[in-house]
């Protein structure tokens, strides 16, 4: 092995340079070049093509946070399955072992989630 140098950096350092420059030109450039004209129109909030209504800052159920949190936090766990599925030949009976004990662990925060009723909607 050989040690590196900061000079292998140099392309690292160049790209870096060259991406940050791009970025920091395209923003002022069209800042500088784009027109300025500010109306009611122009400055109200749009979504998806939905006039608005009200007040945004009306309070609604803390259920969808829930649920939308609860969501990711499975899916990223099962996501840490696919690497053991990938090399489960390689990890032999401790990587099956260890599998069983992450789904377990998955299950028990599952029925946890159940026995609060995180996902009744009723009141």
């Amino acid at each position: 092995m050989t040690a590196s140098v900061p000079l292998d950096y140099l392309p690292i350092f160049i790209m870096f340079t060259i991406a940050v420059g791009f970025a920091a030109v395209s923003l002022l450039a069209t800042h500088k070049l784009g027109p300025l004209r500010k109306t009611k129109v122009k400055l109200e909030s749009f979504e998806c093509g939905i006039e608005t209504q009200g007040n945004a800052r009306v309070p609604f159920s803390i259920k969808y946070f829930l649920v939308a949190i609860l969501f990711v936090l499975f899916d990223i766990e099962v996501i840490f399955m696919y690497p053991w599925a990938a090399n489960f030949k390689e990890l032999g009976m401790l990587g099956v072992v260890e599998v069983f004990s992450f789904i377990a662990l998955l299950l028990v925060g599952f029925y946890y989630m159940l026995a609060k009723k995180a996902l009744k909607w009723e009141d």
